[in-house]
């Protein structure tokens, strides 16, 4: 009599956590167009309040995924990364001001001058490694906002500079700035996702994970981590140029000021480091808290503010992105149970 054919055993029929993930990141890429959608249409359906709070949101996205590429892919904390939004910002207020030029070769020029700046600095700056590194930047920012206060004919000094105003309404100039940030977050995205697939996202990774091991394989490590710091560079370049024509007025205080720089890194760590959208969605989790926390416990809002921080930072160590992935992993998982257990 032939034998029965033996039923396969339930661990072949057991969901791996691949196939949650790739679940989880085909619904990622199908919400995107949806919520680039909605923000394109944003301008039309909020007020002159909200468009300043989704423009902000779109700036600090894009200073947090401009950190991620440096610190996130290559494992360098950039901490002083401000140093290239106050260069950017006074690069363009210059060119507008003293040259007479246009805000576009204003931003032009704002891309370039960061650009420079790392390609000089970067390979010395670059050979130091860890909290070194990230102290090296704050006393990069440091040592340029003094320049920038010591150069009063050029900058303004102390003073500052006040760039000419936009030649639109309240309305126009609001839609104006903010598609500028969108455009250029939606650019900083598309850069991020590419050096995740890129070869030269895989040289970053061996040289965040072990990076003696990968000069060993042959890797020029000094030179990837100057060509990803400097991309950082020319995005934060950029943010400071649209900044500096949207305030109408800037100072060395309020460009190089550290307080962007904490900001932008707590919203890189919160999105989770070397994730494509982790610093999007939260710099818009965390404006728009601050926002409401500000507008409703305004004696308050900093401390309560400050304590929801250190509670996500607890109980979502590797970012917001990577906690909703393992939680979809586990539904996906008990999904697929109760599939094959009812069959």
């Amino acid at each position: 009599m032939a034998l029965p054919e033996p039923e396969p055993a339930f661990a072949t029929d057991a969901p791996r956590p691949a196939d949650a993930a790739r679940t989880a990141a085909k619904v990622l890429w199908l919400l995107l167009p949806v919520g680039l959608a909605l923000l394109l249409l944003a301008p039309f359906q909020l007020n002159l309040y909200w468009m300043r709070v989704l423009s902000m949101a779109c700036m600090y996205a894009t200073l947090a995924q401009a950190i991620n590429l440096i610190a996130g892919f290559t494992g360098y904390p950039a901490f002083g990364n401000v140093v290239f939004f106050g260069i950017g910002a006074y690069s363009a207020a210059i060119i507008m001001v003293k040259a007479g030029g246009s805000f576009v070769l204003g931003m032009v020029i704002a891309v370039l001058v960061p650009l420079s700046t790392v390609l000089l600095l970067g390979p010395a700056l670059l050979r130091l490694r860890g909290h070194y590194f990230a102290i090296a930047t704050i006393g990069l920012n440091e040592l340029v906002k003094a320049l920038v206060d010591n150069l009063g004919p050029l900058t303004g000094g102390g003073m500052g500079l006040s760039v000419p105003l936009p030649p639109w309404g309240p309305v126009q100039t609001t839609r104006v700035f903010y598609y500028l940030l969108l455009a250029t977050l939606i650019a900083s995205v598309a850069v991020a996702a590419w050096l995740r697939f890129s070869r030269l996202g895989y040289a970053c990774r061996a040289i965040r994970d072990d990076e003696v091991k990968a000069e060993a394989m042959g890797l020029r490590t000094t030179m990837i981590k100057t060509i990803v710091w400097a991309i950082s560079a020319m995005f934060t370049g950029l943010v400071g140029a649209i900044y500096a024509y949207w305030f109408s007025y800037i100072d060395p205080s309020s460009t190089f000021d550290l307080l962007i720089a904490i900001k932008s890194f707590v919203i890189f760590l919160v999105g989770g480091a070397a994730t494509v959208v982790g610093p999007i969605v939260a710099a818009f989790f965390i404006e728009y808290l601050s926002t409401v926390l500000w507008s409703q416990l305004l004696d308050y809002h900093l401390g309560i503010f400050g304590l929801g921080i250190m509670l996500i930072a607890l109980y979502t160590p590797d970012g917001v992105v990577q906690f909703f992935r393992e939680r979809g992993q586990v539904l996906h998982s008990f999904i697929r149970r109760q599939d094959i257990t009812a069959g």
